[in-house]
């Protein structure tokens, strides 16, 4: 039995926790770049907290990412195959 199929369970819900962290990231970034002053003007000095939050969720999400991808490259260890003469 292939890893992925014993930890299906798992590999969805980090898939839902990325894009949850991404969705984050985006509308961090959409609340950036729509940030308005008292006047109603867009003011992007001013909503540079968002910017830096938007970044952070970016990166945690591609390194959550990263680690997914990599249990998918892993062999399962209960189907080694053993050679011998």
């Amino acid at each position: 039995m292939s890893y992925v199929r014993k930890n299906s369970s798992k590999v969805f819900g980090s898939i839902a926790g990325i894009m949850g962290v991404t969705a984050i990231a985006v509308w961090q970034f959409y609340r950036f770049v729509t940030f308005t002053n008292e006047q109603g003007v867009v003011d992007l000095q001013g909503g540079s907290g968002h910017l830096w939050w938007a970044i952070a969720m970016a990166v945690v999400a591609c390194i959550a990412a990263f680690f997914v991808f990599t249990e998918f490259m892993r062999h399962d260890r209960d189907d080694e195959l053993h050679i011998t003469s």
